[in-house]
């Protein structure tokens, strides 16, 4: 047996790219669990830095897209390469 999820149930990658700026690094702990369905900026232990938009955390995975300068990309991390993140909710004009 197969199971689809209910249509509309699953978030979709981004429809549009991730700001223009490179936000400044945290300098207290950030958590990617804070960070789900929105532009997160991402800074590796290696000194790597790109924008992702994590969907899914779980135990020893986050997955979600990531910004290839271009298109969006599907892309699975290990959490423990991560050393710090930024997000900011995306504007709403009311």
């Amino acid at each position: 047996m197969v199971f689809f999820p209910p249509q509309g149930s699953m978030r979709q990658q981004p429809q549009s790219p991730p700001p223009t700026f490179i936000p400044q690094k945290p300098t207290t702990p950030s958590y990617i669990i804070d960070c789900v369905f929105n532009n997160t900026y991402v800074w590796l232990i290696n000194g790597e830095g790109f924008w992702f938009y994590p969907t899914r955390v779980e135990y020893g995975e986050v997955s979600g897209y990531r910004w290839n300068g271009v298109i969006w990309m599907f892309y699975g991390i290990d959490p423990r390469i991560i050393d710090a993140v930024a997000c900011y909710p995306t504007p709403t004009l009311y």
